[in-house]
Parts: structure tokens; sequence; C-alpha cells
């Protein structure tokens, strides 16, 4: 990963069942940031897969996923690859699952009614810097 130019070279995993959610957020990232390099997942085996060969830097992770919750794989992920900044990013703001989400080794916790490009991009950069 690196900045050129201003721009955001690096590798990203947008982790969400919900297709158009996934488009959506997709198509902010690469608005915002050209050169960043997106992969999607559906549910947990592919987003894990993907992140044994994709290698992404940052992760957004939806936390109600087909198979495995977004939870669990956030800890499987941060313990192989504990560098990867993992963003849980959810319709289900509660105390409860924000500790949970701190315990699994996420860094950074925000609901999707909260998200604007401008957040967004404030996000990105702070944990890719």
């Amino acid at each position: 990963m690196s900045f050129s130019g201003g721009i955001l070279d690096s590798k990203t995993l947008i982790v969400e069942d919900n297709r158009s959610f996934r488009g959506i957020l997709k198509d902010s990232l690469q608005y915002l940031f050209p050169s960043m390099i997106i992969q999607e997942a559906a549910e947990g085996d592919e987003a894990l897969r993907l992140v044994d060969s994709f290698r992404p830097e940052l992760i957004f992770m939806d936390i109600r996923l087909p198979g495995e919750s977004g939870l669990h794989l956030t800890q499987k992920i941060k313990t192989d690859y504990p560098a990867t900044k993992v963003i849980i990013l959810t319709s289900y703001d509660s105390r409860e699952y924000r500790e949970a989400a701190i315990r699994c080794g996420a860094d950074c916790f925000i609901t999707k009614d909260s998200l604007n490009w401008e957040r967004i991009k404030k996000l990105v950069t702070s944990h890719l810097e």
C-alpha cells in the first residue's frame, strides 16, 4: 500500500451479503480512491479464501452473514493477519455488538446508517496511514 499523488493504492475486501449495499460501498470507495483494488465476498467461506489469496490491508465486515458471523471471521482473520485492519460495518448498533467487535479484534465499529462519503474517506485514510 502506498500513497502516490494523494491517491490511496491498497487492497480492500468488502464482506457483505447485501448485494446492493456492497455495490454502493464499492462504488463509493472506487470514486474516492480510484487506484484502490477491491474484492467482494458475500459470505464467510468466500471471505476467508479471499483473505488468504488477496491479502487485503483493509476489510469492511458485516456482522450478520450467511454461514459464519462477521465477528467470528474478524477473530480468525486478526489471528492469522494481525496487521489487517477490520472495520465492522453493521445495521445493528448495540453495546453488546460493539464490545464483541472489540474482543474479536476489530479496529473500528460503525453503523451503516451513519456512513457518508466524507466519513468513508476519513476511515480509510486513518486506518491505512
